[in-house]
């Protein structure tokens, strides 16, 4: 799978070979992607430390595919930031900055990644940035201009989604609540570009009223059960909620710095509040800013619905790490690697996240979106060795089908195609081992693979 394209053709393949090794082990760990070969090694040191390799174009290489697989949907542009602190000691702080609350080091990566608005379903990495903090900032947040703060990183890569997404039929960008930010609503929406980030501020309204105050004098309209995947440690869970909606127009804040602002945008204000949480449970509490019409109720859970897709950027920031390719253990010693590093980590773990959610085959996306051609040809070698006597054992799936891929990566991975679905452990087993038998399947005949 390409991770970009540098100019080079011996740098696009040694690329290839990196991204194609982090898959294979589910890992960061130069020494384990290189089984111990020194060769190897050698080249992804080379590769992560060369020069001409820029952060900027192993993050373009991100949406390749992408582009390709929003064509004709309504995709979600998904956007968050994580943190990933390092193992540093005062002598060897390896170039990182501070994170978290500044009493450890590390880097940022502020991610975006497409998402079916109608299924669910993971299309591909989109845009982001990755840096680390230089030090402190001594010029105070308001008399910063945006383009100056952390922040701007919200509607930089908003502004990439409309050219990268442009062949989807509408794109709506969602964010957690440090993406309201005045100027977002007022520079980027369009006909076809929507934003829906849950409210941060309890704004000014033009009415001389309140954000917050106008949710809750919405009239009631209507009472539902949302389930909540697991996230963060959290079992997943029901929970009901109250509905309430309307529309607000915000001031222009009187401390924004750019004075060329409209004086007020029009948005669209739900609110959904957790009645009878569990005891000991935060109660689930969002106000939801958008700019898309809202005609009824329907209409409105509608959006609830969007935003809760939000667990799914969660989640590849957890295969990015403790659960999945283990970013925090690298050994690497310098900034500037570990920044491509990260770079690499984004995309893989997308394409893990797009293996586990597509198992059950529910938006029909191509095996190529996450293998290559060569990688395809070995699968459908494979797959025959890997299906059983039972109905429960054959593989379902349309041949050269994402889904019909998944299936196969996760009877590699011991799925024994009863009990519960393969989760991100397994398709991580199964890649490993697949890798493994696609490097050898030109050595050695696949049914003596399935024999060992």
């Amino acid at each position: 799978m390409s991770l970009g394209h540098f100019g080079d053709v011996r740098l696009d393949r040694a690329g290839a070979e990196l991204f194609d090794a982090m898959m294979a082990h589910a890992t960061v760990c130069i020494d384990r992607m290189a089984e111990g070969e020194r060769d190897d090694v050698l080249q992804y040191g080379r590769f992560l430390g060369n020069a001409r390799v820029k952060l900027a174009q192993i993050v373009a290489g991100w949406a390749e595919e992408t582009r390709t697989a929003v064509a004709g949907r309504h995709a979600l542009a998904i956007q968050d930031t994580t943190e990933t602190k390092f193992k540093t000691s005062p002598r060897n702080r390896r170039g990182l900055g501070r994170v978290k609350k500044g009493n450890v080091h590390g880097l940022l990566s502020h991610n975006m990644i497409a998402v079916d608005a109608e299924t669910g379903a993971c299309l591909g990495a989109v845009t982001g940035e990755i840096w680390t903090r230089k030090g402190d900032v001594s010029t105070p947040h308001r008399a910063r201009r945006l383009e100056a703060r952390e922040s701007a990183r919200w509607l930089r890569c908003a502004a990439q989604a409309k050219e990268i997404l442009n062949q989807a039929a509408m794109v709506t960008v969602i964010a957690d609540r440090e993406s309201d930010i005045y100027a977002e609503w007022a520079r980027l929406p369009d006909a076809r570009f929507h934003l829906l980030t849950r409210a941060n501020v309890n704004r000014k309204l033009a009415n001389d009223g309140y954000l917050f105050d106008a949710a809750r004098n919405f009239p009631l309209a209507g009472t539902a059960t949302l389930e909540l995947p697991e996230r963060s440690g959290s079992p997943a869970r029901s929970a009901t909620l109250t509905l309430r909606f309307g529309e607000v127009v915000i001031r222009r804040p009187r401390h924004e710095n750019d004075r060329t602002l409209p004086k007020t945008v029009r948005l669209q204000l739900v609110e959904v509040r957790e009645i009878y949480p569990p005891k000991g449970v935060e109660p689930i509490h969002w106000r939801l800013l958008t700019t898309h019409e809202i005609a009824g109720a329907g209409d409105a859970w509608r959006i609830v619905n969007w935003y809760k897709l939000r667990w799914i950027i969660e989640q590849v920031h957890r295969i990015m790490k403790s659960q999945g390719f283990a970013l925090e253990d690298s050994q690497l010693t310098t900034a500037d690697r570990l920044l491509k590093l990260t770079a690499v980590t984004v995309k893989a773990a997308t394409k893990a996240m797009q293996l586990v959610q597509e198992r059950d085959g529910r938006d029909g996306l191509p095996a190529s979106v996450v293998f290559s051609k060569r990688e395809i040809e070995t699968l459908a070698a494979l797959g025959p060795t890997r299906e059983g006597k039972t109905l429960r054992q054959q593989n379902p799936h349309p041949i050269n089908s994402l889904a019909w891929a998944a299936w196969i990566i996760a009877r590699l991975g011991s799925w024994t195609c009863y009990g519960k679905p393969p989760g991100p452990i397994t398709m991580r087993r199964g890649l490993e081992s697949f890798y493994h038998i696609h490097r050898g399947y030109h050595l050695k005949p696949l049914s003596n693979h399935a024999k060992t």
